[in-house]
């Protein structure tokens, strides 16, 4: 593979930005020096001059090939990989399911097996616990000493995915002995499973009712619910998808008390909102997630979290389906759209548009999407920093192009773009993954099975 140098660029991680050279070898950075302060020679040179160089992002929280409503979702790990590596992601963190019935190793050997030479950048996995009982908690044990470290419970989702609070106390119970981090998917399914009920018998069918059942007050209560069972069990807790300004209050009411407990957004709760799921002829159903898109007034909320370390991370939450023949299974009843959207590929993007528009720092960009993922789920120092010994995971970054996003332009396997006709500043020019080429200038130069499988440590921030 030989040396590469990257020259010239403004380096930026979560806590410093230097003007600096940064030296491969190895697949590793192996050092760093301020720009002709040195005598380095390399086989390749790569010329980062007024661009920026930053670790490769960390998506903890996506969904390839999910199973769900009678269809899957419509990235592969091949075509899904690719995509976060146009968007400037180096690292993925899936879920693999534990099936109804079946024991956790038979659902990660699963998701190995989807995942095992199709990958473009490295991966790892989280457990979906879809069956909490003596034999599942036991293998929690052995899961955390062979690298799945975190576990996913849902209070949402009855009859698929739903624990009840004594399952999900046990489960954080063993978290609390074994190192393991608890995530949980918190809205109250149960309660939702009424509204839903209602709304259809009342005739209201289109997808803005989606978001309308699926009530604030629910994830709220749920987000309240799981970290008192947390603090029961003396556990760690990391809420995913967090939508609602309710339930980043609970969050931070949570973390003022000293409790170990985390929260993440999406890009599509901080850019998009009901006005989406209210599209006409049948368009909402694109925005389709749950938890749902809320309304634009929720978004101050989420960005204050973000700034003041309410919430730490930005994922994805990458489910795509396809609006033709997959969306469209709901026409007529919203309850039938499969939930997810696309969005790996823009985060990097969107959130160094949030720069741009002075809601976040360039070094909290880095924070909340390359060095904290990295850190909560084992993975840091890694990956999400460029220094001495760390993977060379890293992005040239061009601040001054000007992008407009769209399906006909991004490489996701999915047949439209939730940010179609937006317009960003900033762009991936190149893309490392272990000092390997994946995007170079603009073009693609990666291939299946170039991507690792990752054995995590725990959580770098829980006790």
């Amino acid at each position: 593979m030989g040396r590469t140098l990257i020259t010239g660029g403004l380096v930026i991680t979560a806590s410093d930005e230097l003007h600096a050279d940064v030296l491969i070898d190895g697949g590793r950075v192996v050092a760093m020096a301020t720009h002709k302060s040195h005598e380095w020679t390399a086989d390749h040179v790569i010329d980062a001059a007024q661009k920026y160089v930053i670790p490769g992002g960390v998506d903890a929280h996506t969904h390839m090939e999910m199973p769900f409503g009678g269809t899957f979702a419509s990235d592969t790990f091949e075509t899904g990989t690719r995509a976060a590596a146009w968007g400037g992601t180096t690292t993925i963190i899936d879920f693999a399911i534990q099936p109804k019935g079946g024991s956790l190793s038979e659902g990660l050997d699963t998701w190995q097996e989807k995942a095992d030479g199709k990958c473009a950048i490295d991966y790892a996995f989280h457990m979906i616990m879809s069956d909490v009982n003596e034999s599942s908690l036991k293998e929690m044990d052995t899961l955390v000493s062979a690298g799945v470290s975190s576990f996913k419970l849902f209070t949402a989702y009855p009859g698929v995915f739903l624990s009840d609070d004594g399952q999900i106390l046990r489960a954080m119970q063993r978290a609390s002995s074994n190192g393991g981090l608890v995530m949980t998917h918190a809205e109250n399914g149960l309660a939702i499973d009424v509204l839903v009920e209602q709304a259809l018998a009342r005739g209201e069918r289109d997808p803005r009712y989606h978001g309308e059942v699926r009530k604030a007050l629910l994830e709220a209560e749920a987000t309240h619910r799981v970290i008192r069972l947390s603090q029961v069990a003396g556990a760690p807790l990391y809420v995913v998808h967090v939508s609602a300004q309710e339930a980043v209050a609970e969050l931070a009411r949570a973390r003022d008390e000293g409790l170990p407990v985390f929260g993440e957004t999406c890009p599509q709760y901080l850019f998009l909102s009901t006005d989406n799921l209210a599209e006409p002829e049948f368009e909402g159903a694109k925005y389709v997630c749950s938890t749902p898109l809320r309304p634009k007034e929720h978004q101050a909320a989420l960005w204050r979290g973000l700034r003041t370390n309410d919430l730490q991370v930005v994922s994805t939450d990458h489910c795509p389906f396809c609006f033709k023949g997959q969306k469209e299974m709901g026409r007529g009843d919203f309850s039938k759209i499969p939930n997810g959207m696309p969005g790996v590929e823009n985060r990097m993007d969107l959130l160094h548009q949030a720069v741009v528009d002075g809601h976040i720092s360039r070094r909290r960009w880095i924070e909340i999407a390359c060095a904290t993922p990295a850190r909560m789920f084992g993975l840091y120092p890694k990956k999400g920093t460029i220094a001495p010994g760390a993977d060379a995971d890293i992005v040239i970054y061009d601040p001054h192009a000007e992008q407009i996003m769209s399906a006909k332009t991004h490489h996701m396997n999915v047949d439209y773009s939730a940010y179609e006709g937006k317009t960003v500043m900033g762009r991936v020019e190149t893309v490392l993954s272990r000092g390997v080429p994946v995007i170079d200038n603009r073009v693609y130069a990666g291939h299946a099975g170039h991507g690792t499988y990752l054995p995590r440590g725990i959580c770098q921030y829980a006790n």
